[in-house]
């Protein structure tokens, strides 16, 4: 026990004032636990420091999804990195990158996007735009997107060629070699129509590069022109270019749907003479095949008037001119020749002609 604490309950139980007062001995002895405290206050006190240090030096780390954390060990990086978990080092002798390793996306903006607030760990890095000179020297911005990654097996590697600044190392100096020389080769007003080959030509081209890196260190997803941005008297020049394209294809398309309409009524000219014609055609017809009918009737009846039929068809009308006579028997009659045509009379009582004609 801690000798303070003795002479206190000495005192307490023997111990007098000056004045020579003896209180008296109550033999009062410390609980035991405190008893117990003192023997092992020494080793309280070490683990009180070790507590202190733990959380002082922090040796642990936890790696979150889509995280790789890098161990240096004396400065020098291990090359198996550490997958997403928690993790111990040695402090003071380890170290722990923590590097990214989702898709992250590389902007090059125009400025007046620049003033865009990019929030941090998002994953966005955002750049000028890429200032390019055309083929005849005039410049030129180009917007574009890069999505990429980090190889996480390959990252220790990684961060120990190009350290953490890896991102402008690699992909922002071949993403602006790559454009300037691919937008070089062609003249300003030429891009807006060649954008597809350009965007086309200025993948390839990044894509090739950045897998030519040693080792592989970062994987390639997409690259998408968003803008050509031209001068302005180019602009001006393209739009002036583009009105009288239009107004050509406007004329074009007048002269068209004239002619369209000319031919349509000529069309229907035609027609209308065709069924005209086609019309006449067949009314002559139809009178050719009746005259042909009569024709063909008259020489069928001329076939059928046989001397005979004519003599009993004089009979017939002599018959009816007898019953006639028997009711006008003063009547006048004169009979033509032949006693095929129409017989005549007279009715001398009424003094009225009459005619009667037979068949």
């Amino acid at each position: 026990m801690p000798a303070d604490l003795n002479d206190y309950f000495k005192k307490k139980n023997g111990g007098g004032d000056g004045g020579g007062n003896r209180t008296p001995n109550l033999n009062l002895e410390p609980p035991q636990f405190m008893k117990d405290l003192g023997k092992k206050a020494g080793f309280l006190y070490v683990l009180i420091a070790l507590i202190v240090i733990f959380v002082i030096a922090k040796p642990f780390i936890i790696v979150n999804s889509g995280e790789m954390g890098i161990k240096a060990t004396a400065g020098k990086f291990e090359p198996i990195p550490m997958e997403p978990g928690f993790h111990l080092f040695i402090p003071f002798i380890q170290q722990v990158f923590i590097v990214d390793t989702k898709v992250r996306i590389m902007n090059y903006s125009s400025s007046e996007d620049l003033g865009e607030i990019t929030q941090r760990g998002s994953g966005i890095k955002r750049n000028a735009a890429i200032s390019v000179l055309d083929g005849r020297g005039l410049p030129v911005s180009i917007d574009l997107t890069v999505q990429y990654k980090l190889e996480a097996q390959k990252s220790p590697q990684t961060i120990a060629t190009w350290g953490m600044a890896w991102e402008d190392k690699i992909i922002n100096p071949v993403v602006r070699d790559v454009t300037r020389s691919v937008v070089g080769k062609f003249n300003a007003e030429e891009l807006p129509q060649r954008r597809n080959e350009i965007a086309i030509n200025i993948e390839e081209g990044i894509r090739k590069a950045i897998e030519a890196q040693p080792g592989q260190p970062v994987d390639l997803l997409t690259v998408q022109l968003r803008e050509i941005l031209l001068p302005v008297k180019i602009k001006e020049q393209i739009e002036r270019v583009q009105v009288a394209k239009q107004e050509v294809e406007r004329t074009r398309y007048e002269v068209e749907r004239t002619n369209q309409e000319a031919l349509k009524r000529a069309a229907e000219a035609e027609g209308v003479a065709k069924a005209r014609e086609i019309n006449a055609q067949g009314q002559a017809k139809a009178v050719r095949i009746e005259a042909d009918a009569n024709s063909y009737a008259n020489r069928e009846i001329s076939k059928s008037l046989t001397k005979e039929l004519l003599n009993l068809k004089q009979i017939e009308v002599q018959g009816q001119f007898n019953e006639a006579l028997k009711v006008n028997k003063d009547a006048k009659i004169f009979l033509t020749p032949g006693g095929s045509t129409p017989n005549i009379w007279v009715d001398t009582k009424d003094k009225q002609q009459q005619t009667s004609v037979g068949k």
